[in-house]
């Protein structure tokens, strides 16, 4: 007799399979990333349909067979509707799901990033988000995951030296993993391989995403090149650590 496990999952991958199953990846709350097989879910009479969508925040169950788990149940909790209805929150919404696809590999619970996960699509999907600070909640997700997974960036002291980083010019390096004062970075014998200058402004904006202070993050008035900067060091960080992550893997 098969066991049947009960769990809340945000559904954020699906794949056809043949002309009715669909393959589901679920992040859950007690189990952590998994792959659920959903039997005839294509077809119009499934009654596992009205829960298992894209995006979905559901209740499920499932069995585990010889080879794969079979969903067997599926109550929807939240469908975050104003994520489907908006491309650039869509967009945003596959960006954070894609960064947890990388970099969580196998299936083991996590509480933080669970709570984390649900956190981001309810910023995500409230009506008072506006297109300004929509790319915010990507960010917002992207550094505390991260933070969550042992990559916390060092933001307060030089990642050479560890002497407190001075209101001086500073700059960022991903190899290092976090700030260079410009004493370290001009006596480095290539200092332009070593990272990039980054913006107080910048470095604020990231502090106070690891601080979870989005209501300040909200109140402030970022400049285009400030987001472009974000962009960037974003970008460079994650790459690294996705990097040393798939070596590891």
């Amino acid at each position: 007799m098969f066991i049947h496990y009960r769990t809340q999952g945000l559904i954020f991958k699906k794949e056809d399979l043949g002309e009715t199953n669909q393959l589901f990846t679920i992040y859950t709350k007690d189990f952590g990333k998994l792959e659920i097989l959903g039997k005839a879910i294509r077809k119009i009479s499934s009654k596992l349909k009205s829960g298992a969508e894209l995006f979905y925040l559901s209740e499920i169950e499932f069995i585990q067979g010889k080879t794969h788990k079979t969903l067997t149940d599926a109550i929807l909790i939240e469908n975050f509707p104003n994520i489907k209805k908006d491309l650039k929150r869509l967009k945003i919404a596959y960006q954070i799901v894609d960064a947890l696809d990388n970099m969580v590999k196998g299936q083991e619970p996590d509480e933080k990033i669970w709570q984390l996960l649900n956190e981001t699509f309810e910023r995500l999907n409230a009506n008072t988000l506006k297109p300004v600070t929509c790319n915010l909640v990507y960010y917002y997700f992207l550094w505390n995951f991260l933070a969550i997974l042992g990559y916390q960036p060092e933001l307060y002291h030089c990642s050479l030296c560890q002497k407190k980083i001075s209101p001086e010019k500073v700059y960022f390096s991903s190899k290092e993993g976090g700030l260079i004062c410009r004493k370290c970075f001009s006596e480095t014998g290539a200092p332009s391989r070593l990272g990039k200058e980054i913006q107080p402004e910048t470095i604020k904006i990231i502090r106070l995403m690891l601080q979870k202070d989005w209501k300040t993050l909200l109140k402030l008035k970022i400049e285009a090149k400030y987001l472009k900067e974000l962009f960037l060091v974003s970008k460079s960080y994650f790459s690294k650590i996705c990097g040393e992550n798939s070596l590891s893997s």
